[in-house]
């Protein structure tokens, strides 16, 4: 009975640290150090708590966290399209509501790993992309917001990651259409915030080398994993693209084209009896 108790109470302050750490509600003026010692008590609970194993794989557990992890999704949607609504004047409030709920889901990608639940996050982050993005394709947001067009790159490599690296699988088709949606606005900002130099204003947003490197090779993974003629779509799109810099698949399309001709000339091989026994 007390054993039970004890579990129930460990899974009690779990779920209520994660819930206060990706609230939403202000509560100044200490509300941010509140949420930052609720996130640390969250991560501390799943790398170092000997109780751990009573809630990380607690199907109940789970079950709570996937509603928060929707609920925190609805709010980013909502938040993001509100963007739309706003006036000069109220956009810049509007979008350090956005990024702060994107930051959120930043660090939701920190604690899900641990509990198998990443590929909720990317589902979830697949669901909204082309929405996201449609909504940053809009005239009063495309050249500006550049903060949190940044932290939208940083949650995005970690869901590349995930994918890339075979921690998240998800099928072809969804692997197509994550590359497909994301990497042309990869490209376009990094070029943007690549042209600024050191006296612009946008200087502080550029993409660090770390975080640059990170999305690529996951890219790279990502592209080498799929089947050879969703392979062939993807570099086609690539070398039409004028300044090719990034992300850089020229090793990759190498690899693929090695691949090609060594498939047509087992092919050609077969068709010629080549390799066959005799009757």
């Amino acid at each position: 009975m007390s054993h039970s108790a004890d579990a129930d109470s460990v899974k009690s302050v779990f779920l209520s640290a994660v819930q206060f750490a990706t609230s939403t509600h202000s509560f100044p003026p200490f509300i941010d150090d509140l949420k930052l010692s609720a996130q640390e008590q969250v991560e501390y609970m799943l790398l170092e708590d000997q109780h751990a194993p009573l809630f990380v794989n607690d199907d109940h557990v789970k079950s709570e966290m996937r509603t928060c992890l929707s609920k925190m999704f609805s709010l980013f949607e909502v938040q993001a399209s509100s963007l739309l609504l706003q006036s000069d004047d109220s956009l810049e409030a509007a979008a350090k509501m956005a990024l702060r709920s994107l930051s959120d889901l930043e660090w939701m990608c920190k604690i899900l790993p641990k509990m198998d639940l990443m590929k909720d996050f990317v589902a979830s982050w697949l669901c909204i992309s082309e929405k996201i993005l449609a909504i940053l394709r809009e005239e009063n947001i495309d050249t500006f917001l550049w903060e949190f067009k940044l932290k939208l790159l940083e949650v995005l490599g970690k869901v590349l990651e995930a994918i890339g690296y075979g921690n998240v699988v998800l099928p072809t088709a969804a692997r197509v259409c994550m590359l497909k949606l994301w990497l042309p606005y990869i490209r376009k900002w990094k070029l943007l915030l690549d042209l600024h130099d050191s006296s612009d204003q946008l200087f502080m947003y550029k993409i660090d080398s770390d975080l640059c490197h990170n999305i690529e090779a996951a890219i790279v993974s990502l592209v080498l994993a799929l089947p050879s003629n969703d392979q062939a779509e993807i570099f086609s799109d690539w070398l039409s693209t004028e300044k090719v810099t990034y992300p850089d698949l020229s090793e990759a399309f190498e690899l693929w084209c090695f691949r090609s001709k060594a498939a047509k000339r087992r092919c050609m091989a077969g068709e010629n009896g080549v390799g066959t026994a005799p009757l």
